[in-house]
């Protein structure tokens, strides 16, 4: 397949390129930090899509920062609203076959305990700009397949973590604090609160799901991505302590104290295993090993 990504150059994109790559597709980029295209600007959307004409869309570029978004609704709202719009109105003029849209599981709002496992028939109810932005992008892209025709497919991705991922993130957070640890001889780690539990997936589990919704999912159809199990916060910092190269502790950080609203977050992916035959494969160990390692080689290069 001949694919444009767009968001290419973050931290799934990177994933997803080689993912596609090693499946023997042709891969097109674009992202801000590559060509300098603003996905809200819908001429300059247009113009890159008739000249590239690709088969199929990744569609990942967006607005990601959940927290930054009450502060900048409008903001968060163009980017993933009417960057979404841009995409699918572009990629019909370009007769562009399968557009995937990258949503996220913070459409789902706050569910209580009792009601999860999170399937795609929960109810969407967004807390915050960002998840309001995306339930947006979510249906712009259901509207584009039933109004118009465009095969369009949907995600929510769920929490993933591996290599490359900023430190923006619980996980990679911890990672880079033991790997700097390892470097300057410290032996304490901040840390706040560790007891929500959360729906981790690898992040080579994630790109790979795409690829497989890409070429075995229903069109006009959304699939959650996820692993189906909840780990709490307070077990992958555990995790990534047992790999330290030598003895450290963990220390409570009042600034990284923040309060838990959601206690836990599980969804399920039989609708996406039922449709494609995917499922999680890389275990958790590996995954913090990994991003670990990837911590390491990223403090020891600069």
């Amino acid at each position: 397949m001949k694919a444009l990504i767009t968001g290419a150059g973050g931290f799934v994109g990177a994933h997803l390129i080689t993912h596609l790559e090693a499946s023997g597709d042709t891969v097109l980029v674009t992202d801000p930090t590559i060509d300098g295209l603003d996905i809200t600007d819908v001429g300059g959307v247009a113009k890159l899509l008739g000249d590239l004409r690709p088969e199929v869309i990744y569609h990942l570029a967006g607005w990601a920062d959940v927290g930054a978004s009450w502060a900048n609704p409008a903001t968060a709202f163009r980017v993933n609203a009417d960057g979404t719009l841009n995409v699918l109105l572009a990629a019909l003029d370009a007769g562009v076959d399968r557009v995937l849209i990258v949503s996220s599981a913070d459409v789902y709002g706050s569910v209580a305990e009792a009601n999860l496992p999170i399937t795609e028939n929960t109810p969407l109810r967004p807390v915050s700009p960002y998840a309001a932005s995306k339930v947006a992008a979510d249906f712009l892209a259901l509207q584009a397949f039933l109004g118009r025709g465009l095969k369009t497919l949907r995600v929510r991705a769920f929490n993933h973590l591996g290599p490359g991922q900023t430190d923006k993130f619980v996980a990679s957070a911890l990672a880079s604090r033991i790997a700097r640890n390892e470097l300057d001889g410290s032996d304490e780690i901040p840390i706040g609160n560790l007891s929500a539990r959360r729906d981790f997936t690898d992040v080579r589990d994630v790109v790979r799901a795409y690829r497989m919704i890409m070429t075995d999912g229903v069109p006009g159809e959304v699939y959650n991505v996820c692993s189906g199990s909840d780990v709490a916060a307070q077990e992958l910092a555990e995790q990534l302590l047992a790999d330290a190269e030598r003895p450290m502790r963990f220390v409570t950080d009042p600034e990284l104290l923040r309060p838990v609203d959601v206690p836990v977050l599980r969804g399920e992916h039989t609708r996406l295993t039922d449709a494609t035959g995917w499922e999680p494969s890389i275990p958790l160990s590996r995954t913090l090993a990994d991003l670990l390692d990837d911590w390491r080689h990223r403090l020891t290069a600069t």
